[in-house]
């Protein structure tokens, strides 16, 4: 068994920015990672990282633009306090070394994204992720922060008690990738979760194949709420072959999207007469799929991104990793002809319900980044928003973990922020296909720390056996099973009855599920065994997905629905949560919070 004050799952953006944060307040803190840190997804991210940093740019310009593109789902706490803090998260990277691009006269340079009033993305080349990542890996190296690296965290450390919201975090259990040993990690102060996202419930995603909604399932069964899963981001710009992403920096340069006809579609059909190319991500991915529905996709499939007419040079300083994948996956010579783009999904605006310090409603666990439901994004994040969140409430987080006095969250988290039951009728039953258990000890009323951690750790090692001893299918039958139901069903475009086949294809997984082994027996570096306790995850995540688009009958954002095209604000202006409730899925609804520091932000019509 391992001990620290502070235990971070997950070593990309979130979970290093957290750790940095938790050493600053003195705690003794250690990562624990499936990935070295910087193999982490973090490191793929290409565009930027919002903050206002310039005369004429405002915090409260910015939070403006993030609840409009979040459609009026985004919370104003979190928002306002993400606006306000990210210049000076921004300001911190510099001084670390972030290799920054910059104009001629040495400020770091800023350029124009999808849904903001003013250029304020500041980036390194198309490689902001990258550099990021290693700014601050370096700084946890430098300040001796303990990383378990190949460690992959199979299940949290929960005492049992009936409400969740007297349940508290004692620890987690990880699996040791290198020697197959399963042990447990005690956190006297709190564990982070910071483990990406979940692209992999997807077939074409710009996600790696590690983010498989780790953190979102282990805390969902442990019995925090899950909340707005539904939001899915569709990036518009991703390679047709392989999900990979194309920057939205080509089109914050000035890149063009020509459909089959030659034509510049964002402003021929209408789609964003003002904006054009840079209007918010959920505009841009619509408009596209529809100009493939309508005949006038390129071999009906995908649009062109032109960035020819940038020049050689601009596109060599700016956008250079660009013209390489462009290359690589597709074969085209960005310089010399337009590129293939379709969208892909991209991003998860729902995750663990969290406040704006990332605590959940169950005590000593903490959320952040993708992993992490602030709510920041609402409906839709806009483009350079995430690398800021990761910073800015990764930073929080490690902060309170640790033990810092901070302002008391104005967000309400756990059922008791309920404001009113849900209303689904999914065409099967959803959940645990043997209802009746949680993630949590399973001994009684267990809540002495060293015994709730044994209980897991006997409780992974069990599970673990069994997969590796038993017969059955391989799991990535069950994994294909989904990730190609979920493109098909859950997409950018959502229909009642492909939704309910979606439900119907997932409970079909789950039964599969039951019967799934790992045929490898060896216990260093079984890969198999890794991925068949990920589609576990994966199944938990899909169906929640599911059944938040299927409950929200309205179009807000991403959340497109062809029975219901249009906002309704008078009954939806609310988040969507789900609850594991012993293997059930609880649906029910807590109020938005529009009232920010300097305004009450009213829901507008949200044009580009």
């Amino acid at each position: 068994m391992y001990e620290h004050d502070v235990i971070v799952v997950g070593a990309g953006g979130a979970g290093l920015r957290a750790a940095i944060a938790a050493d600053e307040e003195g705690a003794d803190v250690a990562l624990v990672t499936k990935l070295h840190p910087v193999r982490s997804h973090t490191g793929a991210a290409e565009g930027g990282i919002n903050a206002a940093l310039q005369e004429g740019d405002s915090w409260d310009l910015h939070a403006y633009d993030t609840m409009k593109g979040s459609d009026y789902l985004g919370d104003a706490p979190a928002i306002d306090t993400f606006a306000q803090d990210a210049p000076e998260e921004v300001i911190q990277l510099e001084h670390w070394g972030m290799p920054f691009s910059r104009e001629d006269d040495g400020r770091v340079s800023q350029r124009p994204f999808g849904g903001l009033s003013y250029p304020r993305t500041t980036y390194a080349g198309a490689e902001t992720g990258h550099h990021l990542l290693h700014t601050m890996y370096e700084q946890a190296v430098k300040r001796g922060i303990e990383v378990y690296d190949e460690w992959y965290v199979t299940r949290l450390a929960v005492t049992d008690h009936d409400d969740p919201e007297d349940r508290v975090c004692h620890g987690c259990v990880a699996y040791d990738i290198k020697s197959g040993e399963i042990h447990g990690f005690r956190a006297n102060n709190g564990v982070i979760l910071a483990t990406g996202g979940l692209g992999q419930a997807f077939d074409h995603t710009t996600n790696a194949v590690a983010n498989t909604g780790d953190g979102c399932a282990m805390a969902y069964r442990a019995g925090v709420p899950m909340e707005d899963m539904e939001m899915i981001q569709f990036h518009p710009t991703t390679l047709p072959s392989t999900g990979v992403l194309i920057s939205e920096g080509v089109r914050g340069e000035g890149g063009i999207l020509y459909n089959d006809n030659e034509e510049r579609l964002m402003f021929e059909y209408g789609y964003a007469n003002n904006d054009g190319e840079l209007a918010s991500r959920d505009v841009v991915a619509r408009a596209e799929l529809t100009e493939v529905n309508n005949g006038r996709g390129i071999e009906d499939e995908y649009v062109h991104l032109d960035m020819r007419h940038l020049g050689e040079e601009r596109i060599i300083d700016r956008l250079e990793n660009i013209l390489h994948l462009a290359e690589d996956f597709e074969g085209v010579d960005g310089l010399d002809e337009p590129m293939p783009v379709k969208p892909g999904q991209h991003y998860a605006m729902g995750g663990v319900e969290c406040d704006e310090n990332g605590e959940t409603c169950i005590e000593g666990l903490y959320a952040a980044g993708e992993t992490a439901c602030v709510s920041l994004h609402g409906a839709n994040r806009l483009g350079g928003n995430a690398l800021p969140e990761l910073l800015v409430f990764g930073a929080r987080a490690g902060h309170h973990a640790a033990g810092k006095d901070m302002k008391t969250a104005e967000i309400q988290t756990g059922p008791s922020a309920k404001s009113e039951p849900g209303d689904v009728e999914p065409p099967v039953e959803p959940g645990a296909v043997d209802a009746g258990s949680d993630d949590v000890a399973a001994d009684g009323a267990a809540v002495e720390p060293q015994s709730v951690l044994e209980n897991a750790v006997d409780h992974e090692r069990r599970r673990v056996e069994e997969l590796l001893e038993s017969d059955g299918i391989n799991h990535a039958e069950v994994r294909a099973d989904v990730q190609q139901t979920m493109t098909g069903n859950v997409n950018v475009f959502r229909e009642e009855d492909g939704l309910k086949e979606a439900l119907r294809d997932i409970r079909e997984a789950r039964t599969e599920y039951e019967n799934v082994a790992v045929e490898d027996p060896s216990r260093t570096y079984n890969t198999d065994l890794i991925h068949t306790i990920e589609t576990r995850n994966i199944l938990d995540v899909a169906e929640a997905i599911t059944l938040g688009a299927l409950a929200r009958e309205e179009f807000r954002g991403a959340h497109w629905r062809a029975e219901h095209q249009e906002r309704k604000d008078d009954e939806w202006i609310k988040h969507t949560m789900l609850a594991w409730n012993e293997g059930t899925p609880e649906l029910y609804y807590k109020p938005v919070i529009l009232e920010g520091d300097e305004q009450t932000y009213e829901p507008k019509e949200r044009s580009y």
